[in-house]
């Protein structure tokens, strides 16, 4: 169990804190629903959220398997919907995996297959509801930037 306490500092700001480590974040209401857009909006964390977890656990099974995905890059798009109610319709996800990873190493293409399942069946992706759409480009011969 993990306590987040969230204040709401006035303006469509928020202020949130991560219990065991104390750390802080602010969130703004984007500009095209009356905020200022100076920090991440809620939508946006969901799509962090959903980026990082996908790197985080296909860096878990790589690490499980000797591999390094240092390097590896990922950006998700958000799209919300035009039409009431207003949520998240699609993220899309385009993962460029570092050409150094596996240590330099080829990945097979089951290595591949193995460590594309794991960013799929993340714990926020299977959370996510399927009215969301979630495209996932995968570049297996992405350089580092």
């Amino acid at each position: 169990m993990v306590k987040i306490d969230v204040a709401y500092l006035g303006q469509l700001r928020c202020s949130a804190t991560h219990g065991p480590s104390e750390m802080t974040l602010t969130t703004d209401a984007p500009t095209d629903n009356k905020g200022r857009g100076e920090a991440f909006s809620p939508t946006d964390l969901v799509a962090t959220a959903l980026g990082t977890c996908m790197l985080t656990t296909m860096g878990i099974r790589a690490q499980e398997r000797g591999w390094s995905l240092d390097g590896t890059r990922l950006s998700v798009e958000k799209h919300m919907t035009q039409a009431p109610p207003r949520r998240i319709a699609r993220l899309v996800v385009r993962i460029d995996v570092a050409s150094s990873a596996a240590g330099g190493a080829r990945l097979t293409e089951p290595d591949r297959a193995f460590l594309e399942h794991t960013a799929h069946t993340c714990p926020v992706r299977i959370s996510l509801l399927d009215a969301i759409e979630v495209p996932v480009q995968f570049d297996w011969a992405a350089a580092p930037r």
